[in-house]
């Protein structure tokens, strides 16, 4: 990995989550959920700063004693329930660049939400964009769950395809065995690599060329809700005892 470069982990926590309350510091498998990204972004040999977004004191505790800095507090009105990436990661690239005078050759993107993300991971996705210059961007996906070609919506009661079948030339794409379509990837939010300018100058927190870096399933569970709480939930305490187990056995 270059060390001479400057990549920044951004970790972006706001304190008012309305379908897990407080979710951002709620334990999961005894930790805070922000714990997670932290941890890892620390274990990742790319990172050589992490730095956590957030208006919440509390959140921002707990940031800091699991090792990120916090260095200001975001304002309230870029914490709200509509406001999007762009302007929290503008708002800490201008801080950092008028009060320190540093500016990082590429940031990580480390949503709290996906616990499953590891430090190999990041390391992945920056070697990606790194071998790629090219490239905007890196983000991160997993298979989709449901394929976008059978997907629809709905007007005034009749149903309309979200994606023409003619977009990949097959009739009635709909009507297909999942085994027929074109393989289908979805974001899952566990971690996205952009180059700094594509931020600062260009306004985009992904720029147009952008690099997938496919993750497994299991290690793609973002929450949004008490259902995938509750899913993490079971498979933290999966990886625990396996965990546990694979520290108690003897090497080879």
């Amino acid at each position: 990995m270059n060390h001479d470069l400057k990549i920044l982990g951004i970790v972006p926590a706001r304190g008012g989550s309305k379908s897990v309350p407080r979710k951002n510091i709620k334990l999961l498998g005894g930790l805070p959920l922000i714990a997670y990204s932290i941890i890892e972004a620390g274990k990742a040999g790319s990172i050589n700063r992490c730095i956590v977004s957030t208006e919440d004191d509390e959140i921002a505790k707990v940031a800091a004693e699991y090792g990120a800095e916090v260095p200001f507090r975001r304002p309230v009105e870029l914490a709200m329930d509509k406001t999007t990436d762009l302007p929290v990661f503008e708002h800490c690239l201008d801080w950092l660049k008028t009060h320190e005078g540093y500016v990082p050759d590429l940031v990580v993107h480390l949503r709290p939400t996906a616990p499953f993300r590891t430090a190999a991971h990041i390391d992945q996705a920056v070697s990606l964009l790194l071998a790629s210059p090219e490239a905007d961007s890196v983000r991160s996906v997993c298979l989709a769950g449901q394929h976008p070609l059978k997907m629809w919506g709905l007007r005034d009661g009749w149903l309309a395809s979200y994606v023409p079948s003619t977009v990949f030339g097959i009739e009635e794409a709909y009507n297909q065995p999942r085994q027929a379509l074109p393989t289908a990837y979805i974001q899952n939010g566990s971690v996205d690599v952009i180059r700094t300018p594509v931020i600062t100058a260009r306004r985009s927190m992904s720029g147009r060329r952008i690099l997938g870096l496919v993750m497994d399933e299991l290690d793609s569970v973002n929450i949004d809700s008490p259902l995938d709480w509750a899913l993490a939930e079971t498979l933290m305490q999966q990886r625990l005892r396996q965990d546990a187990h694979l520290v108690g056995r003897p090497t080879a």
